[in-house]
């Protein structure tokens, strides 16, 4: 039997209890990799990841705890080797959408936004960099957004975070390089809870519509895109933004 591509590897997905997260975790699990979930509140829903993840015959720890918190990021990552070892892959999943228009935002709403959108994979980041330096070995894929591509008048603190993360992705793959691959994910609309909660039918058939393929992408997809950054088959890629929108966003 082929030995599976990430055997004795462990992953660390944030926000993988559901969605992209959840898909990505799975794919990883059937290809041998050990995982650790972050998630924050929903407790039913990493339960039930966990037990499809172990049906790989993997081990899968969860990692309860707010990514927007460095105290907590440092808990979340110590636990993490404590149960599985070194952390060879980091997937900085977890994030937050609000819609609100310039006079409905506050100061607060910007803050959590941020915090939890780029200040957390920052963070996450710093925390295992060193331990992949010393192992010879790390790949890391920060999940950013079309919107952060394209300005979105009811999401200015959602399209900025993720704006922000694309340029964090860029200046850690040349400070980390040649040994942490880090590469980014900005996926368009998606079939997540997310969406569904953040935008309302109307608004998601007028992008439907928008989308020459003509249809919302699946959290499957976007998982196959992110495993694409994170296997060998990306060995010469660092510090790139792969667009998986239905052609709705596409980059020069």
């Amino acid at each position: 039997m082929n030995k599976k591509e990430f055997s004795g590897k462990t992953a660390l997905i944030t926000g993988g209890s559901r969605g992209i997260g959840r898909a990505l975790a799975l794919k990883l699990a059937k290809n041998g990799a050990n995982i650790a979930i972050n998630y924050l509140t929903r407790d039913t829903d990493a339960q039930e990841t966990r037990k499809l993840i172990e049906q790989h015959g993997v081990s899968c720890f969860l990692a309860k705890g707010d990514v927007g918190v460095p105290e907590q990021v440092q808990i979340i990552v110590d636990q993490t080797r404590a149960a599985l070892g070194s952390i060879d892959l980091l997937v900085a999943n977890a994030a937050v959408s609000i819609l609100e228009s310039h006079d409905e935002m506050s100061w607060e709403t910007w803050k959590k936004t941020i915090s939890v959108n780029l200040d957390g994979p920052f963070m996450c980041i710093q925390s295992v960099k060193d331990e992949m330096i010393t192992n010879g070995y790390g790949r890391i894929v920060c999940i950013s957004s079309v919107a952060g591509l394209r300005p979105r008048k009811m999401f200015i603190h959602y399209g900025a975070s993720k704006a922000g993360l694309i340029g964090l992705v860029r200046c850690f793959a040349q400070a980390l390089a040649p040994t942490i691959r880090v590469n980014c994910l900005a996926p368009g609309l998606t079939d997540t809870e997310m969406s569904r909660t953040v935008v309302s039918q109307k608004d998601i058939q007028a992008m439907v519509k928008k989308t020459p393929l003509g249809r919302m992408g699946k959290p499957e997809e976007m998982a196959n895109v992110a495993y694409f950054l994170l296997s060998d088959q990306s060995n010469f890629m660092t510090g790139q933004t792969l667009v998986c929108s239905g052609g709705r966003v596409t980059l020069p």
